[in-house]
Order: C-alpha cells, then structure tokens, then sequence
C-alpha cells in the first residue's frame, strides 16, 4: 500500500497514471496548493522542497520519496515493469524521463507562468519560454516519426511522465500543428484507460480523497 500526497498538475498526474497502470493499492491525500498545504510543517518532513508529489511506500518502512521522475523509477524497480533491465534499453528509457524532467517541465512550466499567471505581461519571457517549449516538442516529434513510444517499441515511465505536460499544450499557448508523430502519440497515449483514469485523480475541482478516486474511475463506465 502507498500514500500518494499530490495535486491537479502535470507532475502529479504522472504518479496516478503510473499507480493506475502498475494496478497498485494507494491512498490519496489531495493537497489544496492555493492555501500551501505543501509547506505545512509535516508534509516537509516528507519532502523537503515543499512540493508535489510525495509517495510513501507503506511495505518499506514509510519509506517517503519525492520528485516526480525518482517516484516514476522506484515504482518501475519494484514492480519490474515500465522500464527495461536490459542496460542499453533501460538508458534510452532514462535519457527521455530525463528530457522531460530537465527540458520540457521547466521550459512549458515557465511557459505557463508568464503567459497565464504573471501579473504583468513580458512579451520577450512569454517568447522565449513558448518557443524553447515548441522546440523541445520538435525534439519529441522526430523521436517519434522513428518509434511508436519515446524508450523505442514499448511504453515506459518515459511516456508517463511526458504525456501530462503535453496534454496541456493549448493551456500553455503551444501549438503543436505539423508536428503529427507527437499528435499521433498524444492520441494514443490519451486511450489508455489507466491514463484517463489517472489524469483525473484528483479532479481539478474540490472533492473529497476517496470522490476524487471514485469519479475518475466511474468515467469509463
């Protein structure tokens, strides 16, 4: 059993679409970012920086782990699925979990900032973060006009954690128009009925734990 604090983002929606595919037992603890529940005194005993997502792993002494891609790997190691033993394969997977961790999350997240939240509007900063964001997309499309997942032929926790990011593409002013490899793969990726599910847990609007949990799970009944 895990515990899983997290948040309507596209970090968070990583760990639930991982948890959904890996048909793992967890306990959500929705956190309300508006009134900083991330910084409350004992969640940062859990995780230092202060954000989501945090994974306790119950069986392994509540044992807390934090960061988005270091969650995605651990479940991968435990489980054995989601990422290749094979060294050469398993460093493709990593090298593309790494790509978005350190490329496209900072890039699009200040993206999002500048265009939708900053109190002022600079057009050179909203410029500049959507254009690096759009040419890491590029980056993406040409990975996969070769392969029909980002670590090569299977789904990985690669896929996991990109996918969030880009679903919300329009919502950060990017346009992915010509770019139809990653399209294809958005699609694709958006059927997965662990995807569906995990992108809604837990809602963008306010509901209880176990309502965030139920709701999301009756949408494809």
């Amino acid at each position: 059993m895990y515990d899983l604090y997290t948040a309507p983002t596209p970090n968070g929606r990583k760990i639930t679409i991982a948890l959904e595919e890996l048909g793992l037992p967890y306990v959500l603890h929705a956190l309300d970012l508006t009134k900083r529940e991330q910084k409350d005194p004992a969640y940062l005993t859990l995780n230092p920086n202060g954000r989501i997502p945090t994974l306790i792993d119950r069986s392994a002494g509540a044992f807390a782990i934090f960061e988005s891609g270091a969650i995605l790997v651990y479940l991968a190691e435990k489980t054995k699925r989601l990422l290749p033993e094979e060294p050469r394969d398993r460093s493709v997977v990593l090298q593309w979990l790494f790509f978005q961790m350190a490329g496209i999350g900072p890039m699009q997240g200040q993206a999002n900032v500048f265009h939708r939240y900053a109190p002022e509007k600079i057009p050179y900063a909203i410029e500049r973060y959507q254009r690096e964001t759009r040419r890491l997309y590029e980056v993406l499309d040409h990975r996969l006009e070769k392969v029909p997942y980002l670590g090569g032929s299977d789904y990985s926790i690669a896929d996991i954690a990109t996918y969030p990011w880009i679903r919300g593409h329009d919502w950060s002013g990017i346009s992915i128009a010509g770019l139809d490899a990653l399209a294809d793969w958005l699609e694709r990726i958006g059927q997965r009925p662990a995807v569906q599910i995990g992108m809604n847990i837990p809602p963008t609007a306010p509901q209880s734990a176990d309502e965030s949990v139920q709701r999301a799970r009756t949408l494809l009944a």
